[in-house]
């Protein structure tokens, strides 16, 4: 009994070894999530429809589709779509090898358009996904994210070699007119207001000054003609005590 559920136990963990192994060493490709693809539909479909051209993604491992999407919806191509004569879009190829493999993983990242679109334009447009951060690294590190940032990418970088017109921008609404700054007040005044202060400071002085002057000179008047009647009362005094009687 004992060696019978020995073999079981041993059964066991060789299975769940050989689940959890091959978990860790699966070479799936992720798919862009759901979030991933919504936010970048409507991304591609504002750039559309002011550039009047169609744009796109398309993840790959091999020769298996993992997720395409467009301007147009998500699991919706621009490739040979009447709906789109002008379109562009980036291709990712992922493939992930085995731990027990000695090849590395790879990924091939490409850009397609329409006829009319020149091939060195889209060379160009592949080099400059580098300028984001999209290098090979990138997309084998989280293949959804890079293809449907790439996606995005396409209409700034294809506008810059001239194939299609540039994305308006998006402006704010004016503001209102700002309110006229209050009124700074006179130069004049500005510049020289000490001077005005001193000035001012020697008319009230020169006020204090006159108004004095006018009062010492009002007590002197008024002395000098009291001066004389207080002579005469005492010259009259004493001739009247001079005199003497009339003999009778």
């Amino acid at each position: 009994m004992a060696v019978v559920l020995l073999s079981v136990g041993v059964v066991a963990v060789a299975v769940v070894a050989g689940v959890l192994g091959a978990d860790d060493d699966s070479t799936l490709v992720p798919p862009p999530t759901a979030t991933e693809r919504a936010d970048t539909v409507p991304l591609l479909a504002r750039a559309a429809a002011t550039q009047g051209i169609c744009y796109g993604w398309r993840l790959e491992d091999g020769l298996d589709v993992v997720s395409v999407g467009s301007n147009l919806g998500d699991g919706v191509a621009v490739a040979d779509d009447p709906r789109c004569p002008r379109w562009a879009q980036v291709v990712a190829d992922i493939t992930y090898t085995a731990e027990s493999s000695e090849a590395n993983d790879y990924a091939s990242v490409r850009i397609e358009g329409s006829a009319d679109l020149e091939r060195l334009d889209l060379i160009t447009v592949d080099s400059g996904l580098d300028r984001f951060g999209l290098t090979e690294d990138a997309f084998l590190d989280d293949p959804g994210w890079a293809v449907t940032r790439a996606a995005v990418s396409l209409p700034l970088l294809l506008a810059e070699t001239g194939a299609v017109s540039p994305a308006p921008v998006a402006t704010a609404a004016p503001a209102a007119a700002p309110s006229p700054l209050p009124d700074a007040g006179s130069d004049l005044w500005r510049d020289r207001w000490g001077y005005f202060l001193g000035a001012a400071g020697l008319l009230l002085v020169t006020a204090l000054l006159v108004t004095v002057g006018l009062v010492l000179r009002r007590r002197q008047r008024t002395q000098r003609a009291a001066g004389p009647a207080r002579g005469q009362r005492r010259g009259g005094g004493t001739r009247a005590a001079g005199r003497t009687p009339e003999r009778a």
